[in-house]
C-alpha cells in the first residue's frame, strides 16, 4: 500500500526526533506536541535551530534550504535541514557561516585558524 507525502513527512519527522532523543536531545514533531503553533519548524527542542525534515529520495536541497532560510528569518535562529533517503542514514544540510560558527565552538576546533 502506497504511503503518501503528508504521512511519509510525519514519519520523516518521528525518525529525526528519535535520532535528537538517542543522542541526549529532547526534539519532538512540532504538530504532534501542540499542534499548529505558529512555528514553521518541523520538530522542535534544540534551541536556536528551525529544523526543517525531508524524507525523499530526490531532494532539491536548494529548495529545502531556501525554505529554511525564510522560515527562520524572522526568528534569528540557525536554518537547518535534516534529511535523508531509504536506507541511508540522516544527513545536515546549513549554511557555511553557521557551520563556521558551530565548528569554532566545538571540541574540534583548537583555536589555532
Amino acid at each position: 500500500m502506497p504511503i503518501n507525502s503528508k504521512q511519509k513527512g510525519a514519519r520523516g519527522e518521528r525518525e529525526f526526533a528519535s535520532l535528537c532523543k538517542e543522542h541526549g536531545f529532547d526534539v519532538r514533531r512540532t504538530q504532534q506536541y501542540c499542534g499548529n503553533t505558529g512555528d514553521a519548524s518541523d520538530c522542535v527542542g534544540l534551541p536556536n535551530i528551525h529544523i526543517e525534515v525531508k524524507r525523499v529520495q530526490a531532494l532539491n536541497i536548494d529548495k529545502a534550504m531556501a525554505q529554511a532560510i525564510h522560515d527562520s528569518e524572522h526568528k534569528n535562529v540557525m536554518p537547518i535541514v535534516a534529511h535523508r533517503k531509504n536506507n541511508a542514514k540522516w544527513l545536515i544540510t546549513m549554511r557555511a557561516d553557521d557551520w563556521f560558527e558551530v565548528y569554532k565552538g566545538s571540541r574540534y576546533s583548537d583555536d589555532t585558524y
